[in-house]
């Protein structure tokens, strides 16, 4: 085939709607082709604002050579089945993080993904974010010299409903996984994590056993440190910075602005700042979706792949566990011909 990628979309909720306006305006390789939701006033909604049919029905999305591929964007305990019904189907699959919120689940999606030969691609967007990429190539090329330290931030202004937290596989999970896949990308392998968490913004949180605030201490293979602070509830804006020390360099990427502005008085500067992770990142989901479906077209491996997310997820789960007992945990990464897959040292 030629052209852009038909991609079906399945699941029209917040990510959902990102990636329907990235995929009807601003991809050059992908286009939305279908879009699936259950709820049939949201699909027709969707289907309608971008001209695009639209089903209730996920077995309706596959049928046929409709699309080529599905983008899976539901809600996470989903994501193995729809990922698994795609690519038996034959159509290549981008599913959101996580695979599954079950470590069994997550391992099979990712052989029956290997069995069947389609494309399988996790939504880690940073990856994908212009500024993460340009950091990430000069330190390949040696600029930075030996990674020392490695320190990130991602904090949202205000915290999702409770209702959607208790679904959402617990904050390391949710939120920290995608600060662990960026350190391992950016410094390399992990031997040890360390996390300190509280709720502070809502009792809600502590009612069923989550945090909206933690600081993660990492210990990289190569002996560099890293330290990660997260927060559901900053108050003051969308937060995503980055910053890694190394012996000749040192690479900041700070939170942009919304406008590239400040407005002076006196004794004060102010500035736009970006409300959520919708308003940073726009052109990284795009990017996101276009790598896909470059991959979907010329068979080159995916830029994150199920591995990537397995390890991702176990390191999370080692951060939860640590906060939970108050113990550092030892990790070990074992390395595979197709990726890394980590192993938690001690009670399972």
């Amino acid at each position: 085939m030629s052209g852009q990628v038909a991609v079906g979309l399945a699941g029209l909720g917040r990510m959902g709607r990102i990636h329907a306006t990235s995929l009807a305006s601003r991809c050059a390789a992908a286009r939305l082709a279908w879009v699936y939701d259950a709820n049939e006033a949201v699909a027709r909604e969707v289907g309608e604002q971008f001209g695009v049919p639209w089903v209730t029905s996920f077995a309706d999305l596959l049928a046929g050579d409709r699309v080529e591929a599905v983008a899976v964007a539901t809600p996470s305990g989903s994501h193995a089945d729809l990922s698994v019904a795609a690519a038996q189907a034959g159509k290549h699959v981008f599913c959101e993080k996580p695979i599954s919120l079950d470590r069994r689940t997550a391992l099979d999606t990712i052989d029956a993904m290997r069995r069947t030969g389609v494309t399988f691609q996790v939504g880690f967007h940073r990856r994908f974010d212009p500024d993460w990429v340009a950091v990430v190539d000069r330190i390949r090329a040696g600029e930075l010299g030996e990674v020392h330290l490695f320190r990130t931030s991602l904090r949202d202004m205000t915290a999702p409903p409770v209702e959607f937290l208790a679904g959402s596989g617990g904050f390391f999970l949710d939120v920290t996984v995608h600060d662990l896949d960026t350190a391992r990308w950016m410094v390399g392998e992990i031997v040890e994590v360390s996390a300190h968490g509280a709720a502070v913004s809502d009792p809600a949180l502590a009612e069923i056993g989550d945090i909206d605030t933690a600081v993660v201490v990492l210990r990289f293979e190569d002996g560099a440190l890293g330290v990660i602070d997260n927060s559901r509830a900053a108050g003051y804006g969308y937060e995503c910075s980055t910053e890694v020390m190394g012996s000749r360099a040192t690479a900041r990427i700070d939170a942009p602005q919304r406008r590239q502005y400040e407005w002076r008085t006196p004794g004060q500067a102010s500035r736009d700042l970006v409300r959520d992770f919708s308003d940073r990142f726009p052109w990284a989901y795009a990017e996101e979706l276009d790598a896909f479906a470059r991959c979907v077209r010329d068979g080159s491996p995916p830029r994150v792949t199920g591995l990537d997310a397995l390890a991702a997820f176990d390191l999370a789960r080692a951060a939860d566990r640590s906060w939970r007992t108050g113990l550092p945990v030892a990790v070990k990464p074992h390395r595979r011909d197709d990726g890394v897959v980590y192993e938690l040292e001690g009670r399972a």
